[in-house]
């Protein structure tokens, strides 16, 4: 696809806040309220905005415990693979899932009201699973910094 500066403009605003209104993105990035919508309508088409959530405090909400986890299974094998990531994406608790390479196959963000919770996460998901060869948990102490905006670069910028 092809950026302008526009372009790139509105995914950085719109990465920190999809609440601003078209009059507001406007004001920012130097086009009418029509072409910013415009604009945004057609990034979401093709799929350049994936999404748009709220992102909420956890402990807000009962999830006292987030662990950063790291899986390995026996196996590489398609069959193996794929059942995994199916039942990580159907997974609730599991916010984050990724699919690496090096010594481990797999890294999750997993959240829980309790460790009595993860016990039971474990046991279901990685004990109860042959193909599961080892796992490792860290407890997070702290969320320093938490976000998903990706840097836009003008790099990307189309030269017309």
């Amino acid at each position: 696809m092809d950026f302008d500066s526009f372009d790139l403009n509105l995914l950085s605003i719109l990465q920190l806040n999809t609440r601003r209104t078209a009059e507001e993105l406007a004001e920012e990035v130097g086009l009418s309220p029509s072409a910013c919508l415009r604009r945004v309508r057609r990034l979401r088409e093709a799929g350049v905005i994936e999404a748009e959530v709220a992102i909420l405090a956890p402990r807000k909400v009962g999830r006292e415990l987030t662990m950063v986890v790291q899986v390995a299974l026996e196996r590489e094998r398609a069959d193996i693979m794929t059942a995994f990531k199916t039942a990580m994406r159907a997974t609730p608790e599991v916010m984050q899932c990724f699919y690496v390479t090096g010594d481990i196959d797999f890294v999750l963000i997993v959240t829980m009201p309790s460790m009595e919770e993860y016990e039971r996460f474990t046991d279901r998901f990685f004990f109860q699973n042959p193909h599961v060869r080892r796992f490792t948990t860290l407890v997070v102490m702290d969320r320093v910094k938490f976000g998903f905006a990706v840097p836009v670069d003008a790099a990307l910028v189309t030269q017309s």
